[in-house]
């Protein structure tokens, strides 16, 4: 009896999806003679036992189609909102699991997704998952399907507010995504010509990118484009973050629900307080510079459309890689992309690490080495 597999699609949309659902169907059926069902709309789909069957009709003419053909939501197996209540479905997924008779279950996600996949193992799964996030932050993997055509969209969009930005002899801040990793906006603020570049990873003195901007007027160049990641914040909101998160570490520490909930509330607070930050950020330097500021979030309009090139065949590259690792019985891991070759890493070293900017990489060198601010130092 031949194989069969499942497959999800889970978390944000990306770039590169139907390229892996291809690839893992494809090579599942043509050169291992599997059987494969996708799952609506993520694990909520496995859930509901709503099921639609791949074949190589279903699989064609989708590697060029952006989102997912299988739809995608951002449930958890164990905390399912289920009518007013949030419940844990985990063992309604197993029943469905095995109910198809299913070989091995393939998840297609982000950091969420993997420590979701694996919670799903450890319940008896055969699981395997594919790394997908515009944000290139999942652990384990040197870059994850769907960043590079974020990136493509993010460089031509600050490519185009070039010229605004020199007519008007603005300042134009452009906010990224990335999450808590400054993957995008490093990569598209090199790309695109960014004169500072704001990430996660180093909290920035808002004088500081001022003075960048000021001796840049001094130069004669009375413009600036400010590439700062939705992740990255100034040292005295991230000093308070910082602090917040250490409360709430304690009193989970000494079991105290009272100390625990103003922890969470005084975070809370935080987190609201700064959702506009960006805004604040460019109030501030139109104040401490004399030049005009404009905001301009990209937002949704990243990992949307046409996948790259690469992304296809990175995509690809992983799924054929999957199929091959599900006929030879290999499970519980993710198939990560290493230079031109690809890897099994077990779950367990990949869920609950993020895979940030480290203050040594290339690129970061690369940005000074050029001249850019990042808001630390001139």
């Amino acid at each position: 009896m031949p194989k069969s597999i499942g497959i999800l699609t889970a978390g944000g949309d990306s770039p590169g999806l139907n390229a892996a659902i291809r690839g893992v169907g494809k090579a599942a059926i043509g050169a291992y003679g599997m059987q494969i069902i996708g799952f609506r709309d993520g694990f909520r789909g496995l859930m509901q036992d709503r099921t639609v069957r791949l074949t190589g009709a279903e699989l064609s003419g989708i590697l060029t189609v952006g989102g997912t053909i299988l739809g995608t939501s951002r449930d958890k197996p164990h905390k399912m909102p289920v009518g007013d209540q949030t419940m844990d479905m985990t063992n309604v997924m197993l029943e469905t699991y095995r109910r198809h008779h299913l070989d091995a279950l393939v998840c297609l996600g982000g950091g969420g997704t993997q420590k979701n996949a694996y919670h799903l193992a450890k319940q008896g799964m055969n699981i395997i998952t594919l790394p997908k996030t515009i944000d290139n932050d999942v652990s384990g993997t040197d870059v994850t399907f769907g960043f590079d055509t974020a990136l493509g969209i993010a460089t031509e969009a600050i490519d185009r507010l070039h010229s605004t930005a020199h007519s008007h002899h603005r300042i134009i801040v452009v906010e990224l995504m990335g999450h808590n990793a400054g993957w995008l906006a490093l990569g598209a603020g090199i790309a695109g010509g960014a004169d500072v570049i704001l990430l996660p990873e180093i909290p920035y003195d808002v004088e500081i990118v001022a003075e960048a901007i000021r001796q840049r007027q001094r130069r004669g160049s009375g413009f600036s484009i400010v590439a700062v990641s939705e992740g990255a914040h100034s040292r005295q909101d991230a000093d308070a973050l910082a602090k917040a998160n250490a409360e709430l570490v304690e009193a989970k520490a000494e079991n105290d629900k009272k100390k625990k909930k103003q922890a969470k509330e005084r975070l809370a607070q935080l987190t609201q307080t700064m959702q506009d930050k960006t805004f604040r950020l460019s109030r501030k330097l139109e104040e401490l510079t004399g030049l005009e500021s404009r905001v301009t979030i990209l937002g949704h309009l990243q990992r949307g459309g046409t996948p790259s090139a690469a992304d296809r065949l990175l995509a690809t590259r992983l799924g054929t890689a999957c199929a091959e690792l599900i006929h030879k019985g290999v499970f519980g891991v993710m198939v990560a992309a290493r230079g031109e070759c690809t890897e099994p890493v077990p779950l367990e070293e990949v869920v609950g690490k993020v895979k940030l900017v480290p203050p040594d990489h290339p690129w970061i060198k690369t940005a000074r080495d050029i001249g850019v601010c990042l808001g630390d130092r001139l």
